[in-house]
């Protein structure tokens, strides 16, 4: 069908042979003019192409870009017009001001072609959606489009739906990615509008909290970091709480935990810590949470005078913000003896109390667990949190459904039986049975932890008679002999029963249980303990053989 004389891309067409057939005759600029060839066959080229879209000409995007590209030739021909005279009117200075101009512009609408020809939009008006994810791609597509070649007002509309988009449930998100929307979205940071800032970060943190998105965010590397950490500095304060939940999400990889702590990103962090939102609060400190895991970057934390500002947080931010602090300090002690001793001076043990009494739910405590631990290790600091009372804030969390904070329990209560005195208290609080319970568990590392403590509670004699009431205690100590068990370190529940085989019951329920055929593979794999233990058994038995009448 012959487009009609009103048809805009028939207009620019014409417009545009107008415009080849006068170059050749212009006096000045010619360069200039020669160089604009090449760029006039590449939109000749998608005027061609928008020809292919039936509906080209009525979908608003493209009639506005047509209308756009018909204005840009009109003023190009007038243009190459003038130059044709050896004298030009309006000087040189303004003449050439003007066709760079009108180059500049022809530019952008090659581009700007090039991204609607190959988004699908035009595509997709002639298609039906034949279901509602198929909706939700035709959508994206339009929107990211409008993202790119609109106005600065279509730009917030486009973004605003994007945003409605994005927040009704995960799969729209993962739709979006999948569609390209988080490079055009990091490009948009670039926006000189705070406002078109405020919105991409949002959009940005929206898909950050979907798990299977984050490695498009990962991919974009240091040039989303650096925008996220600008944003740090000199953003509001709703684009800053934005920004660190998106770096949450980033910060995990080590690589990007680097260029974090080497951009002062820890100092804006501890910044928003003191002074933020409480929500950015909490989320400041989730990043300096994971930043602290990578050893590397503890310096940085130091030089900040981080600790303060985390204590500062642990004792007086929101509920998150709380158990991230503790979280953050627990990674930054872990295995710095004078900085658990500072903690504990700084009034660490009294922040840990409160939290511990008010938190909202035991899942939220095993950071706090962790830290206690950390600082039971050092025993001037242990013998503080046993008169603190927290032996029997642990032995509630030993029974609880949680499998984190029991493992995190048990390996606390281990690091407070530092003496005859505290494994005599922890067995009268009734530790040894819900330990034992552990040991039976269906994590590995719920085992071990388990055998590891009871391995030292248990050297006190009465927790050994507690031991041996307990009707599965023997059992379940010998079945984590079996070397099928992998990843267990075997000395523990040794240990357990080296402690109690001095008891005839004991050895002969050891040996009921098979302890000699797993001791005996043991010996063989060269485990520690286990050859002694064997041959403790092994006399039993022949000793019982003598007694017999």
């Amino acid at each position: 069908m012959k487009p009609s004389e009103d048809d805009p891309i028939n207009l620019s067409n014409r417009l545009l042979h107008s415009l080849l057939e006068q170059i050749p005759h212009v006096q000045n600029f010619k360069g200039k003019w020669a160089s604009s060839r090449t760029k006039l066959s590449d939109l000749q080229t998608q005027l061609a192409d928008f020809n292919d879209f039936p509906c080209s000409t009525s979908h608003p995007l493209c009639l506005d870009l047509l209308h756009s590209i018909s204005h840009t030739l009109n003023d190009a021909v007038s243009l190459a017009e003038k130059c044709q005279s050896a004298n030009l009117t309006e000087g040189k200075l303004k003449t050439q001001s003007d066709i760079d101009s009108v180059l500049a512009r022809l530019d952008r609408h090659i581009k700007d072609s090039e991204i609607l020809i190959k988004s699908g939009v035009l595509q997709d008006c002639v298609v039906s959606s034949s279901s509602k994810r198929e909706a939700v791609r035709v959508e994206t597509r339009n929107f990211l489009t409008r993202l790119q070649i609109g106005s600065t007002e279509a730009k917030n509309s486009a973004m605003d739906a994007l945003l409605g988009l994005l927040l009704e449930d995960d799969k729209n998100v993962m739709i979006a990615v999948a569609q390209g929307v988080v490079p055009v979205l990091v490009r948009l940071l670039d926006s000189s509008s705070l406002e078109m800032k405020e919105k991409t970060v949002a959009a940005i943190s929206r898909v950050s909290m979907v798990d299977s998105s984050k490695h498009v965010l990962v991919a974009e590397g240091l040039l989303l970091l650096n925008h996220l950490l600008r944003i740090l500095e000199s953003g509001s304060g709703f684009a800053k709480e934005k920004a660190c939940i998106v770096l949450q999400a980033l910060s995990v990889s080590k690589d990007n935990a680097r260029a974090i702590g080497s951009r002062g990103g820890i100092s804006s962090l501890l910044e928003i810590c003191q002074a933020g939102t409480p929500g950015s609060q909490a989320f400041a400190a989730g990043v300096l949470r994971n930043l602290s895991v990578f050893s590397e970057i503890s310096d940085n934390f130091i030089e900040e005078k981080a600790i303060f500002v985390l204590i500062g947080l642990a004792a007086s931010g929101t509920a998150v913000a709380q158990e991230n602090a503790i979280g953050c300090l627990c990674n930054l002690v872990s295995e710095d003896e004078s900085l658990k001793l500072l903690l504990a001076k700084e009034g660490v043990i009294e922040c840990l109390k409160n939290y511990w009494d008010s938190v909202p739910s035991v899942k939220n405590l095993e950071a706090a667990v962790e830290l206690l631990s950390h600082l039971a290790s050092y025993n001037p600091v242990a013998e503080v949190l046993v008169s603190d009372g927290f032996i029997a804030r642990l032995v509630a969390l030993l029974n609880c459904g949680i499998l984190g904070v029991r493992i995190a329990a048990a390996r606390a209560v281990y690091e407070l039986g530092f003496s005859t005195k505290t494994r005599k208290e922890m067995g009268e609080c009734g530790c040894i049975a819900p330990l034992i319970k552990m040991l039976d568990g269906k994590a590995v590392e719920e085992k071990e932890a388990a055998a590891k403590t009871l391995s030292s509670l248990v050297l006190y004699a009465g927790n050994r008679r507690i031991f041996r009431r307990e009707e599965r205690g023997i059992v379940t100590a010998v079945q984590l002999l079996d070397p099928l068990i992998l990843n267990l370190d075997k000395k523990y529940p040794i240990s357990v029963l080296s402690s109690l085989v001095h008891s005839k019951k004991c050895r002969k329920q050891m040996v009921a249980a098979g302890a000699t055929v797993y001791l005996q593979k043991l010996v063989e794999m060269d485990i520690e303990g286990a050859k002694k233990l064997l041959e403790i058994l092994g006399r039993s038995k022949i000793w019982g053989i003598f007694s017999r009448p």
